[in-house]
C-alpha cells in the first residue's frame, strides 16, 4: 500500500536536520533529542497516569539509571515485569523520548515497566550496552520482592537497536542459565549487522532511517576487528535459537530493517519458538509509535500489549 499520507510532513521535517555524513555522533545525539522534544507531543499520545520512580543499578564499571513505571491501580500483589530498551542505533535516544510508550505498557498492560538508560556508543561501544542490559535485568530480579515483581513473569522488549539488545539479552539469559524470560517483544529489530538483507538497499533513502545512518551507527557501536556475525551483535547469526522465549516481531513496509525482522521471525519459528509476526503496511521505521498521529499505530500498540498480557497468562 502507499505510504501513510500523514507521515509525509513528518518525514519532511525530520529530514532537515540530518547534516553531513561526518557529523559527530554527539551532535547527532543532540539533534535527535531536539527533534523528539519538538515532535513527540505531535505524534505520540501522552500515555496514562502511572507511578514513576528511579533507581540506579550496578553494572560493570559503574551503574545505570532505571526508570520504573507502575500502574496506579496495581494493588499489593507482585506484578509482571517488562524490561524496555529504547532505540537509537546504540548511540542516541533517551528515557524521556519513550516515556509515553512505557506509560502505556505499564498502565494498559498491568505490569511494572523498567526502562533502562544503558550506556551508549561511541563512548561505550559493544559489548557495553549489551552487558548493561543483562546486568540490569539481573539486578532488578535480585530485588524482586522489594520491587513487587513476579520473577516468573518477566519479559523484555525494545525498538530498533533496543530490539537488537532485547533479542541478544534473551540469548544471553538462555546461555547463562537465567534470568528466565517468558516473552520478547521486538519492534523493527536490527538482527543482522552484516547489513546484507535486501530491504536495506531497496529502502536505503527517503523514509527517515537511511542506509547511511545505519552504517554510521554500526561504525560507532562495533569496534574494529569484531565480526558482524557475532551473535551478541547479530542474533540472526546465532547457531542455535532453540529454547528462546516466545516472540512478537513487528516490521514496517517502508523500513530498511524490514527483512531483518522477517528473517529472524523465520529462524525462530524454524527452531520451534512461538512467534507472532506483525507487518504494518504504509509505515516507516519509527511510525509504529505515532499513536496520536495514526490510528493504525494505536491499534498496533493495543495488539502488542494484549500479546504481552497473554504471555504472562501462559
Amino acid at each position: 500500500m502507499p505510504l501513510e499520507f500523514r507521515l509525509r510532513p513528518v518525514l519532511a521535517l525530520t529530514g532537515r536536520e540530518g547534516g553531513p555524513a561526518d557529523t559527530p555522533m554527539t551532535v547527532r545525539r543532540a539533534q535527535s533529542a531536539r527533534q523528539a522534544r519538538s515532535l513527540g507531543w505531535m505524534v505520540m499520545r501522552p500515555g496514562p497516569k502511572v507511578e514513576i520512580s528511579h533507581r540506579f543499578v550496578p553494572v560493570e564499571g559503574g551503574e545505570i539509571l532505571v526508570r520504573l513505571y507502575r500502574p496506579t491501580d496495581a494493588g499489593t500483589g507482585p506484578l509482571p515485569l517488562h524490561v524496555f530498551l529504547h532505540g537509537g542505533g546504540w548511540c542516541v535516544g533517551t528515557l524521556d523520548e519513550r516515556d509515553p510508550r512505557c506509560r502505556a505498557i505499564a498502565g494498559e498492560g498491568g505490569c511494572v515497566v523498567a526502562s533502562l538508560d544503558y550506556r551508549m556508543a561511541p563512548e561505550n561501544a559493544f559489548p557495553v550496552p549489551v552487558e548493561d542490559c543483562y546486568a540490569a535485568l539481573g539486578a532488578l530480579l535480585a530485588d524482586a520482592t522489594g520491587l513487587g515483581i513476579d520473577p516468573a513473569r518477566v519479559s523484555i522488549g525494545g525498538e530498533s537497536a533496543g530490539a537488537n539488545l532485547a533479542a541478544v539479552v534473551a540469548l544471553l539469559a538462555r546461555d547463562r542459565s537465567g534470568p528466565a524470560l517468558c516473552f520478547q517483544w521486538l519492534d523493527v529489530p536490527a538482527t543482522d549487522l552484516t547489513m546484507e538483507q535486501p530491504s536495506i538497499d531497496r529502502l536505503a533513502t527517503g523514509y527517515g532511517l537511511t542506509k547511511q545512518d545505519m552504517i554510521d551507527f554500526r561504525a560507532c557501536y562495533v569496534p574494529k576487528g569484531v565480526p558482524y556475525t557475532d551473535p551478541r551483535l547479530s542474533p540472526f547469526h546465532a547457531e542455535d535459537l532453540h529454547g528462546l522465549p516466545s516472540a512478537l516481531i513487528m516490521t514496517a513496509e517502508f523500513d530498511p530493517l524490514q527483512d531483518d525482522g522477517a528473517v529472524y521471525a523465520e529462524r525462530l519459528r524454524a527452531a520451534g519458538v512461538p512467534v507472532q509476526d506483525l507487518h504494518l503496511d504504509g509505515h516507516v521505521h519509527a511510525s509504529f509509535a505515532f499513536t496520536r498521529l495514526l490510528s493504525s499505530s494505536r491499534r498496533y500498540e493495543q495488539t502488542a500489549i494484549a500479546a504481552l498480557r497473554a504471555s504472562w497468562r501462559r
